[in-house]
């Protein structure tokens, strides 16, 4: 596989450091040989060999993403045959990357939904700029995926707020907690919340608002910077579940995105009514397309509400490619 332009348009182009541990992860799962694994690198030739499951850890060496590291080898670890474990060391609460608590609370017990079974702890959290923060995932090895169908999400039932503060006095999360009810007491729904310190090298602040449908959920938070008031991070959470509760979707924009993969290799028709297209998602649609003989058909264009439908290759399809092989130039 050889990839060219990468992050062309960003104001710094090529691969950072989240992007260099997860190109090397993948490399160390897989037996790869891989070229062009360097900061900056906007070139990437990547020749993967044997899945092997095991115990892995990397370091980041920064406060980059270790939810972007872990996403990249956690479904090729599920598929070994065998338990793996990780443990990943950077950022856990940083802009720009779903957080830890994302990750545990929402992304994956609908993986669980789907067959995909794993265990996410957190051992301390890494906030921009110092990083230090550390988690570890267990993989269940993968027998089947089944498809999923989020299409009517029902009445809006509860909504859990979780407050966190790292190296800060406990009152910053009250603070934080107390605005989220406040402003979601006109939902009209039961609204719990717990206020927790998480430990850490830096400082830093997380508002997580929950919010369960009949059949379905959402996942907003926002993280606390200098500058920037309890109040207003938890402001900042609130505007977002109160801007997904107005629409008609069943997921929220992130989550559709971050599923589109697993829900590939799950044999038949999965379906998911996202809140907002994003050009992530219809990028993420078009890569898959290219490595996996998959129809995903998006009915919106980027910015608006849509459904997306994903008819998936299963696990068998994908051991034929593997066997078959499939040369790639991605632009």
């Amino acid at each position: 596989m050889r990839i060219r332009s990468i992050r062309a348009g960003r104001r710094k182009p090529g691969l950072m450091a989240q992007h260099l541990k997860a190109v090397e992860a993948a490399s160390v799962i897989s037996g790869a040989k891989a070229e062009g694994v360097h900061g900056g690198s906007t070139e990437l030739v990547f020749r993967p060999g044997n899945l092997s499951p095991g115990e892995y850890r990397f370091d980041i060496g920064t406060a980059g993403s270790t939810s972007l590291v872990l996403q990249a080898v956690l479904l090729p670890l599920a598929l070994c045959g065998a338990p793996s474990s990780l443990a990943i060391t950077g950022g856990t609460h940083v802009a720009w990357s779903p957080c830890f608590h994302y990750l545990s609370l929402h992304w994956m017990p609908c993986l669980r939904l789907i067959g995909l079974v794993g265990e996410l702890t957190l051992d301390r959290a890494g906030y921009y700029p110092k990083g230090g923060g550390r988690i570890r995932a267990r993989i269940a090895p993968l027998s089947a995926l089944t498809p999923l169908k989020m299409k009517e999400r029902g009445p809006l039932q509860s909504v859990h707020c979780l407050s966190a503060v790292t190296n800060l006095p406990l009152s910053v999360a009250e603070r934080q907690s107390w605005q989220a009810r406040t402003r979601l007491e006109g939902l009209g729904v039961d609204v719990s919340s717990e206020e927790i310190r998480l430990p850490g090298i830096g400082r830093g602040t997380l508002l997580l608002l929950l919010g369960v449908f009949a059949a379905s959920r959402c996942c907003f938070y926002a993280l606390g910077e200098r500058g920037k008031s309890a109040e207003g991070v938890a402001d900042e959470a609130v505007e977002a579940l109160l801007g997904f509760q107005k629409t008609e979707g069943d997921v929220d924009e992130y989550l559709a995105d971050q599923m589109l993969l697993p829900l590939a290799l799950a044999p038949g028709l999965s379906e998911l009514n996202t809140a907002r297209v994003s050009r992530h998602l219809l990028t993420n649609a078009e890569v898959i397309k290219t490595f996996l003989p998959v129809h995903i058909e998006i009915d919106a264009p980027a910015g608006r509400p849509g459904l997306v439908r994903i008819e998936g290759c299963g696990l068998d399809g994908l051991r034929r490619m593997r066997r078959g092989g499939l040369p790639l130039s991605l632009r």
